[in-house]
């Protein structure tokens, strides 16, 4: 499979589009976010306890963790929530037109539970604590980021809101922030489930797994074989006109 890399303009990250992928994940983290709110109010204590990824739980049963964690988010403080998804919105948008809906929502979901595999792997060590829990969508925000700096490494983009850069480079420095932090005890903040939703997409797009969602993990042959086909058209195309003196270009995207 091949992606169009070719961004619409410096000015597009912000042509306030909300494509139906982005939108319903909006939607549904929020309405999640306000019954946990309220509910956990009136209950004195969280209402989604048992929704909460802790590794300890996921290796004895608790599997559904590594998907519902996804939607739930700090209470303690709304920024958690309003920064994951303005970063969703942001970043996701575009990836969603990019790709199509089913793809991007593959794509994201993929992220995030790889996301939860590498914290449940990591605490399960020696050097982790399996009662962990972790809640956010985090790890597949990173992982959109990640999405979005492949496809458009070269789109202007504000880091942290204030900085113009390169996407690819703001890619790399999260990326090398997530690794360094992933190292750290005692944060609040999930870096390992950060790291983990780069390395799982970074994995996904380099090697084109699941090309239609539902038919597990393989490689696109099919595709790669078409597409190795139509390069070698397009190439004795091109002898052809050479030797015909042809100064057309052919096969203009």
């Amino acid at each position: 499979m091949r992606y169009d890399t070719r961004y619409r303009s410096s000015s597009s990250l912000f042509n306030w589009s909300f494509p139906t992928g982005v939108k319903w994940l909006v939607i549904s983290n929020v309405a999640v976010y306000l019954i946990y709110f309220f509910g956990s109010y009136v209950r004195g204590e969280p209402i989604f306890s048992s929704l909460e990824l802790v590794p300890w739980d996921v290796v004895h049963g608790s599997v559904w963790q590594l998907f519902t964690y996804l939607f739930l988010h700090d209470l303690r403080s709304i920024w958690h929530i309003l920064f994951n998804m303005l970063t969703l919105w942001m970043f996701g948008a575009p990836v969603e037109e990019t790709w199509g809906t089913r793809r991007f929502l593959w794509y994201y979901f993929i992220c995030g539970v790889g996301a939860g595999i590498c914290v449940v792997l990591v605490n399960l060590t020696p050097f982790g604590n399996p009662q962990q829990r972790v809640i956010g969508a985090s790890g597949a925000i990173y992982g959109l980021l990640l999405a979005f700096g492949m496809l458009f490494p070269n789109q202007t983009v504000l880091m942290s809101f204030l900085f113009p850069i390169k996407a690819k480079y703001m890619v790399m420095i999260f990326g090398v922030i997530a690794f360094i932090s992933s190292f750290q005890t005692g944060s609040t903040v999930s870096n390992l489930a950060h790291l983990g939703g780069m390395i799982f997409g970074f994995v996904y797009i380099r090697t084109q797994f699941a090309a239609r969602p539902g038919k597990g993990f393989r490689l696109d042959l099919a595709q790669r074989w078409k597409e190795y086909k139509m390069q070698r058209a397009r190439r004795k195309f091109k002898v052809y006109l050479k030797k015909h003196g042809s100064d057309r270009d052919p096969w203009v995207n």
